[in-house]
């Protein structure tokens, strides 16, 4: 555990703590340095992370580095943050519009749970923010003992990895992004200009899965048939949410779609969701069967909550970070118009990324983001899916002008939002050779060698 100060301007003041876990490699001969891990989220936990990356590296890569995990600030092990929220879901705090677009009660909603917040978190929840992250980051290097850091990170860990890199850049050896969020549009633009695109891209992927078995599921013959079911589904259970038997939450649009959302981070998950779209379909008619149940209960069920760490701990740690790196539109009005402008562009996602969230209400940053340096070192892999809905292609290609030279951008030909060891021989040969040898790719590539997808 390694103590850090809560607010970096008064390092002599409150403290807080940084779990830190440590692989170390079995050839200190050849050992090179550090590799940090995050696996973004934001506010998932990482001190497990450097087993799960010793069983998906190679030999190459484990005998030249420590891999360290930690928790980030605020996060699980971390000095956990707690609003004390209700619903401790993440997708909880999704904002779906109403059946017929309103968006009040999201509104409504948005300004308790700022407020409860506030209530129960208080002012230092505003220093759990990703450029504190980064100084924790740099905080663990110096604990370690070590000149320069190499990093691999996930989804919001890449936007915690280009704050890094841009505050410490002589400290940044060899950097990994993984399914990248654009900085230029955190978080407010990251959600509102990029979910409904990504989610168009993706969907499909599904649709297909579905299509080819149409004589069991009976969801449709082709993507746009099956597409058609889908948003036809997703209404009616805006209307009328159906009771799922020993399930106490009920099955309504919004939580078709976070499930929806979730089986579509994994191809291998995507038979599952055409099966979930079956159960649910069946549901809705009142005609499920036990196989349809037994599906819908394996869908929800949760993990159990980690002793003593506050079951909404992640919730609140999504919110501290999302509403406290760069302050979101203000004005109900504004939301309103925006979100019934993407509701019928981006019908896939009806609304939601352009409504209003809790961090409309959110009290402003403590700090500027982090302007991300461009340039410098040719010291970063990008690594991003042409169908990646949560950090989608667009987003990719904006980090990469955001690093400029600094950065080579390896897009795949693949859905899903991991990477590396997801059929791709291409992208994983350029992410060995750059952590084994330092050597990035001459130049940008795409890599369509996808088996399994």
């Amino acid at each position: 555990m390694l103590e850090v100060p809560l607010d970096y301007q008064d390092p002599d003041g409150e403290k807080t703590g940084v779990a830190v876990s440590r692989l170390s490699t079995a050839l200190p001969g050849k050992r090179r340095g550090v590799l940090l891990l995050n696996p973004g989220g934001p506010a998932v936990g990482g001190l497990g992370m450097p087993g799960t990356m010793a069983s998906a590296l190679p030999k190459s890569v484990l005998d030249r580095y420590d891999l360290i995990g930690f928790d980030p600030r605020g996060v699980e092990h971390s000095t956990p943050q707690s609003c004390g929220l209700r619903d401790p879901s993440v997708p909880g705090l999704f904002p779906y519009p109403a059946a017929d677009g309103s968006i009040a009660k999201n509104a409504a909603h948005a300004e308790a749970v700022a407020e409860r917040c506030a209530g129960k978190a208080g002012k230092n929840l505003r220093y759990y923010n990703t450029a504190n992250t980064a100084r924790d980051m740099d905080r663990i290097r110096q604990a370690l003992g070590e000149k320069k850091i190499s990093y691999w990170g996930q989804s919001y860990g890449t936007y915690l990895g280009a704050v890094y890199r841009s505050l410490f850049q002589d400290r940044t050896d060899r950097m990994v992004l993984e399914s990248n969020v654009d900085p230029a549009k955190v978080w407010a633009g990251q959600v509102a200009e990029t979910w409904g695109k990504g989610m168009a891209d993706r969907f499909p992927d599904a649709a297909r899965v579905a299509a080819a078995q149409a004589d069991t599921l009976e969801l449709g013959t082709d993507v746009a048939e099956v597409t058609r079911t889908y948003l036809a589904l997703a209404d009616r259970l805006d209307r009328g949410p159906a009771r799922v038997p020993g399930v106490s939450t009920p099955l309504d649009g919004a939580m078709l779609r976070n499930m929806t959302y979730a089986l579509l981070l994994e191809n291998d998950t995507l038979p599952v969701l055409a099966h979930f779209w079956k159960a649910a379909e069946n549901l809705s008619h009142g005609s499920a069967t036990a196989a349809d149940t037994k599906v819908l209960q394996q869908v929800f069920a949760a993990p159990a909550p980690s002793a003593g760490i506050p079951a909404d701990n992640q919730a609140t740690m999504f919110m501290a970070l999302t509403c406290g790196d760069a302050a979101w539109p203000e004005g109900v009005d504004g939301y309103a118009a925006r979100s019934a402008a993407d509701r019928e562009k981006w019908p896939l996602t009806a609304g939601m990324p352009a409504n209003i969230w809790a961090c409309a209400f959110w009290d402003k940053p403590v700090e500027p983001a982090v302007e991300v340096v461009k340039g410098g070192s040719r010291d970063t892999l990008i690594l991003q899916n042409r169908r990646d809905h949560a950090t989608p292609w667009e987003s990719g290609l904006g980090l990469h002008r955001a690093l400029g030279k600094g950065s080579v951008h390896v897009g795949v030909d693949n859905g899903g939002h991991y990477v590396y060891g997801r059929g791709s021989a291409c992208a994983d040969r350029a992410t060995v050779g750059f952590l084994s040898t330092g050597r990035l790719p001459d130049k940008d590539l795409y890599c369509t060698d996808v088996t399994g997808k």
